[in-house]
């Protein structure tokens, strides 16, 4: 006996993709953006000897890299579960 989800009997699966979407776009564009800020602020900061701010934009630097890999790999997963599911 088979008994498995029917996504396409639920009304809004398409807007709720498109939204998911352009959450991702934001975050990786947010990501980019804090990675740019914080490498800048790391390098003048190290640069003038500033260490204690120099490991803040470490640490942004960190996690905005984080924060994309996390980005990448939830879409990965999500792609990967589609896959099983259209499978079964």
């Amino acid at each position: 006996m088979g008994v498995f989800p029917d996504f396409d009997g639920l009304g809004g699966i398409g807007d709720l993709r498109a939204v998911v979407g352009a959450l991702l776009t934001i975050v990786l564009i947010v990501a980019v953006l804090m990675l740019i800020v914080s490498a800048i602020v790391w390098a003048i900061a190290s640069a003038h000897g500033n260490y204690s701010t120099a490991s803040k934009g470490r640490v942004g630097v960190l996690v905005s890299i984080g924060a994309a890999a996390l980005a990448g790999a939830g879409v990965a997963w999500m792609n990967w579960l589609i896959n099983v599911g259209q499978q079964l």
